[in-house]
């Protein structure tokens, strides 16, 4: 099989051929994020780099069996500011289309898989008519720990909701580490080791529970911005949707104990979103929150994957 990736990122789709068992002779993948691109190779070194997807034409590849693609999702997230294919991220969309055009002309037979996030039924209506089928929304909480709801177009026929496997936040924890923790005692903030630190002290919050928000345990009182910053999630329950904006206190946070709470590390993003162990660990954390923010959860694709004959 050849592949052809749109916007691959850090390549999660190769992970999810791995696991569906589907042997790959060629991956072609178009992405100008330098460090998804750095996080790739390195897990990849066969993968052919493609650069802009506006300069990728189908004339200039073997025959490609299956076509991916998460394009940019901030132009019809709920989160942003809708301008969908007026803003020129949505209108990455139609090379998506071009590109499968293209490819139809000498393999009627091709797969497709692509992805985005929820959005106004309007919008979704206009990608569903371009590519000619209805999207499957699938909760990445049935595979993961993160609860992630994502709008899969695809021709790969009889899909069907993975399983539910249970997992909660605490099953992808790492071990405790005194360096992860941060515990505020009557007001007064340290580490575990001793060093002075930023106080991360919770409140109970009780407009959650209205919101749908029960993982919601409390506010970190000190965080100065918007809400969404400063809640404390519990471990029993799912984290929120991991996103590519992170830095300083943007990563999730979970509470450990009554007085201890931390952020998530970049290793229990990875799992959050299926992805092997330090596979990421060759850029900065910054960079790893980031990426693997604007990845794929693996073991989801792996499902759809697994319905290709």
């Amino acid at each position: 099989m050849n592949v052809l990736s749109l916007f691959d990122g850090i390549s999660c789709g190769q992970i999810a051929l791995e696991r569906a068992g589907i042997k790959v002779n060629n991956y072609f993948a178009s992405e100008i994020d330098k460090y998804a691109i750095q996080v790739t190779q390195k897990n990849y070194p066969s993968t052919v780099q493609l650069g802009d997807v506006t300069k990728v034409f189908a004339k200039d590849l073997p025959k490609i069996d299956l076509l991916t693609g998460g394009f940019c999702c901030q132009s019809f997230s709920f989160a942003g500011k809708q301008l969908n294919f007026n803003d020129p991220r949505g209108k990455l969309f139609f090379e998506c289309v071009r590109i499968l055009q293209e490819i139809k002309e000498y393999n009627p037979n091709i797969k497709f898989l692509f992805e985005n996030v929820k959005m106004k039924k309007e919008y979704s209506d206009i990608i569903s008519e371009y590519l000619g089928v209805d999207f499957i929304q699938i909760n990445s909480s049935l595979v993961s720990a993160q609860n992630r709801v994502r709008n899969y177009w695809t021709n790969i026929n009889g899909v069907t909701d993975p399983n539910d496997k249970g997992v909660v936040i605490k099953d992808i924890l790492e071990s405790k580490k005194g360096e992860h923790f941060i515990v505020s005692e009557q007001g007064k903030c340290f580490k575990k080791g001793g060093e002075k630190s930023y106080c991360l002290l919770a409140r109970d919050y009780k407009g959650f529970g209205n919101q749908g928000m029960s993982g919601v345990i409390g506010m970190a009182t000190d965080i100065k911005g918007y809400d969404i910053l400063k809640r404390i999630y519990r471990v029993e329950g799912k984290a929120p949707t991991l996103t590519a904006v992170c830095g300083g206190n943007q990563e999730k946070k979970v509470a450990i104990s009554q007085f201890e709470y931390r952020k998530l590390t970049p290793l229990e993003y990875e799992r959050l979103q299926n992805v092997p162990d330090n596979y990421s660990n060759c850029v900065s954390n910054t960079q790893r929150y980031k990426q693997l923010g604007n990845g794929w959860t693996v073991d989801v694709i792996a499902h759809i994957f697994s319905f290709i004959p």
